[in-house]
């Protein structure tokens, strides 16, 4: 292995491994830390945690777990993966895991990178934008675990790490890797260690990859990783796959902006049933009942907790944060298995926190990685007889359900 990711939530690390494997590497996903050694082939190993909301101190020991794995397969390079709208609270969980992998690392010069110019995300004067509104106005700072409230990412890592931040502009960037390069060895040696580098276009993410080569540690979201394969001496190549026959299912937990406007698109031609938080915590609704729906259900049927940020926090307010958000993650996992016990064999899931409950609800190991769904969303195989599509909640075109099972059977 050459390349070690560790990715703080599955539908990131999904994301990552997609670009890396669009690269050119033989890219396997893992589910948690791996009990024995990955196959002879592989080139890049992306370890996906479940660590984004945990307390800080359990993100930094499982990511220290992941990355003492990744050593022991002789990785060069490390690239802890987080999400392009950098999504965590002024505790963390970026900064603390940061700091500690640049620790373990003894990486004195670490780039700060979450753009992502596929999916409208672009980090200018150490500003992260979606598309044309700062993060603080585009939705995100209504998110119900890790809502963002400040758009300059220096500041905002700042609150969590231990160490100074700094920053490559624009400017430097745009020309090209010796001069990223010598920005970051400027801002080294003024003290920073976490050093965020702009960009803004494909040709920017790849040009800081060509200066990280030699780099132990990188972070980012995935966009920073499209230059990385080439360090390796890899090219870009289609991916193969062979699509699944079979009974497909959809099941939602996101309520971001681009979710919600999916789970409406695909209700005007699709059978589609809402959860509500309060049936599940007060034990109205089962996830049997949800199992039966689906199993019966013709099309690709959705169920979905999406709500919009008012609902959200009326929940919250409630039943609590941790209450509300464990239940529904819970409820998801089990709904999973049953319809997977059932002999459904397309799964497809909207949101992080969904996403990782699902593929831990089924046992899910390893996930061999199948073509690019939507920017950042490729198809994924665990099982011979399984195929799933784990979705980041602000990705994905407004039919991206129908566009995942159309790529899941081998169809496009």
């Amino acid at each position: 292995m050459l390349l070690g990711c560790i990715g703080d939530d599955f539908t990131g690390s999904s994301d990552l491994a997609n670009t890396l494997a669009k690269g050119g590497m033989r890219t396997v996903q893992y589910a948690g830390v791996p009990e024995s050694d990955a196959a002879a082939d592989v080139q890049a190993g992306v370890v996906a945690l479940k660590t984004r909301s945990i307390d800080p101190s359990d993100a930094i020991k499982q990511s220290l777990a992941a990355l003492k794995w990744l050593q022991s397969q002789g990785c060069r390079q490390f690239f802890f993966k987080y999400c392009s709208t950098f999504d965590s609270t002024a505790e963390g969980n970026i900064g603390p895991v940061m700091d500690a992998l640049a620790e373990a690392l003894e990486a004195h010069k670490v780039v700060v990178c979450p753009a992502f110019p596929g999916a409208g995300r672009s980090l200018y004067q150490g500003h992260l934008f979606v598309k044309d509104s700062l993060l603080n106005e585009s939705g995100m700072q209504n998110h119900p675990l890790t809502p963002m409230t400040d758009a300059d990412i220096r500041r905002w890592l700042a609150l969590q790490s231990k160490y100074q931040v700094g920053h490559v502009a624009a400017e430097t960037v745009f020309e090209g890797a010796s001069a990223i390069e010598q920005g970051l060895n400027d801002q080294q040696t003024a003290g920073k260690r976490h050093i965020v580098v702009d960009a803004i276009r494909d040709a920017d993410l790849i040009a800081i990859g060509k200066a990280s080569k030699d780099l132990p540690l990188i972070t980012g979201g995935s966009g920073v990783a499209l230059g990385l394969p080439a360090n390796f001496g890899c090219s870009p190549g289609d991916v193969p796959w062979v699509g699944q026959p079979g009974k497909s299912v959809a099941l939602s937990g996101s309520c971001s902006i681009a979710t919600r406007a999916q789970v409406a698109h695909h209700a005007a031609s699709h059978p589609t049933r809402e959860i509500l938080a309060s049936d599940v915590i007060e034990g109205r609704l089962a996830p049997e009942n949800i199992a039966q729906w689906l199993i019966e259900a013709d099309g690709i049927p959705l169920a979905y907790s999406s709500a919009d940020p008012k609902t959200i926090k009326q929940v919250q307010a409630e039943f609590g944060l941790e209450r509300s958000s464990e239940a529904l993650e819970a409820f998801f996992a089990r709904t999973a298995q049953i319809v997977v016990d059932y002999g459904v064999t397309r799964l497809i899931t909207a949101g992080g926190e969904t996403s990782g409950a699902v593929v831990e609800g089924l046992g899910l190991k390893t996930l061999e990685l199948g073509p690019e769904i939507d920017p950042g969303v490729p198809a994924l195989r665990p099982r011979p007889s399984l195929v799933v599509a784990l979705k980041s909640g602000n990705f994905g075109a407004d039919d991206f359900f129908e566009k995942a099972d159309m790529v899941l059977k081998g169809e496009v």
